[in-house]
Formats: C-alpha cells, structure tokens, sequence
C-alpha cells in the first residue's frame, strides 16, 4: 500500500509553461503533476497534486495534513516570503515538509531572498527547474523511510 503525500502549490504555479518560461520552464503545470505521481509511485506514494491562487485554501491543506500525518512538498510561491498564516500552518505539521522552489530565490530579486516557512520546513529545494519536485520526492522518501 503506497503512502499519501500531497505536493501543495501555490499562486500562478498553474500557469507553468505560459508564465515566464525562461525563468520557470515550458513544462506546462499537467506535466509536473504527471511527473510527480510518476515518481512518486515508483517511490512508493500516492501523491495527489494541488493548486491554488488562495491563501486560505493553502493553509487549510496544510492543517490537513497535520491532522492525517501526511507529508508535504509545498511550491508556497509568492506566500513563501510574507504569509505568516501559511508559516504557523506549516509549524503544525507532523510529518515531514519539504519546500520547494523551480527558480533559485537567491538569484532573483532580493524580496524573494526571505521565506518565512523555511525555518519550520525539514528542508528545502531550489533552483533545479521542475526537477526541484523530484529531488524533494525523493529527500522525502529518506525522510519517511529513514
């Protein structure tokens, strides 16, 4: 029996492939939920993939997994450097948290150089592309697996 874990996404993630392609890729967003329900069931989970413009609905999928143990790779996007709501959410977690980043925030510009739910995450990915997810899916089987 696979392990549940959700990869939550945040604001304009679904616009990957259209948005900023030369920042974040031309993989659309169905080709990174496929990727990651790929590898995730050959890592041994059920990986359902969630996105949302809405801070609120972020927040409550975080309290969902605390309250089911279920381990989180999370893309807060934009939330990432101001939402203290998604931050405490993300503190309650009971299982492992894994954050995650398609550009290199410490490239960019230097709002982007503060996330407020790395200090409360088990890590964080960044600046590999698409592959950010699948290098966090697999720090999370390690972590879950030990």
């Amino acid at each position: 029996m696979s392990r549940p874990v959700l990869v939550l996404n945040g604001p304009n993630l679904g616009r990957l492939g259209s948005r900023e392609p030369d920042v974040y890729g031309a993989t659309s967003y169905a080709g990174l939920v496929e990727s990651c329900r790929t590898l995730g069931a050959e890592l041994g989970f059920d990986v359902e993939v969630r996105e949302t413009n809405d801070e609120g609905e972020l927040v409550r999928w975080l309290h969902e997994a605390a309250d089911g143990k279920i381990p989180v790779v999370i893309n807060p996007g934009a939330f990432t450097h101001y939402s203290y709501a998604m931050r405490d959410a993300a503190a309650q977690r009971t299982a492992p948290l894994i954050e995650v980043h398609i550009s290199n925030p410490y490239a960019r510009e230097e709002f982007r150089h503060t996330s407020v739910i790395a200090a409360v995450a088990t890590g964080t990915v960044a600046g590999f592309g698409l592959g950010s997810y699948r290098l966090a899916l697999r720090a999370l089987a390690e972590e879950v697996t030990g």
